[in-house]
C-alpha cells in the first residue's frame, strides 16, 4: 500500500487501484499508463508541482494529453509567476519519486488544482504513489481529499 491508497482508504471513498508493468524505457508515464490500462489519455491525470513566485508549492493536476498553463495555475492559485518545481524539493515535499507523484498522501500538504476537464468524466485515473500503479476514483472525492479546487489550467 502506498500513502495514495491509505488516505483513499481511510477516508472510506470509492476507488480502484490498477496496477501494470512499468516500462524505464517509455517516455511519458502518463500515457504510458493510459496505454497498459487502455483507456483514453484525457481521463489519466498527471501531477505536476509548480513553485509559485519563487515560493510556496503548489500541485496541478491535469490530463496527460495536456501541457501546464503556467499563467493559470498561478492565477488559480493566487499567484503572479509559476515555474516547475526542483526535482529534488518535488521529491522531499510529496515523498514520491517521479513519474510517481501522486495528489494523495503526501508528506506535506500542498495547495492543489485540479484542471477543471476533471468534471467531465465520472471517475478519472491518478498516480497512487509508484510507477505503474494508478488509482481511479471520482473527481470531487479527490477534490476533497486534498482540498483542492478546480479551475482551467491546461494550455
Amino acid at each position: 500500500m502506498t500513502p495514495a491508497i491509505n488516505a483513499a482508504k481511510k477516508n472510506k471513498i470509492t476507488y480502484k487501484v490498477h496496477q501494470y508493468t512499468h516500462d524505464p524505457a517509455h517516455d511519458s508515464y502518463g500515457k504510458e499508463a493510459a496505454e497498459q490500462l487502455g483507456i483514453t489519455e484525457e481521463r489519466v491525470y498527471k501531477t505536476l508541482v509548480v513553485q509559485l513566485d519563487k515560493r510556496s508549492l503548489t500541485v496541478a493536476v491535469i490530463p496527460v494529453s495536456s501541457m501546464l498553463s503556467m499563467k493559470q495555475i498561478a492565477k488559480a492559485a493566487g499567484g503572479k509567476k509559476a515555474a516547475m518545481a526542483d526535482k529534488e524539493l518535488v521529491k522531499r515535499t510529496t515523498g514520491y519519486v517521479l513519474g510517481g507523484v501522486s495528489p494523495l498522501g503526501q508528506k506535506k500538504r500542498l495547495l492543489t488544482v485540479i484542471d477543471s476537464s476533471a468534471k467531465d468524466f465520472s471517475t478519472i485515473f491518478v498516480s497512487a504513489g509508484r510507477r505503474g500503479l494508478e488509482i481511479e476514483l471520482n473527481p470531487d472525492d479527490l477534490a476533497a481529499l486534498t482540498t483542492a479546487t478546480f479551475a482551467q489550467i491546461r494550455q
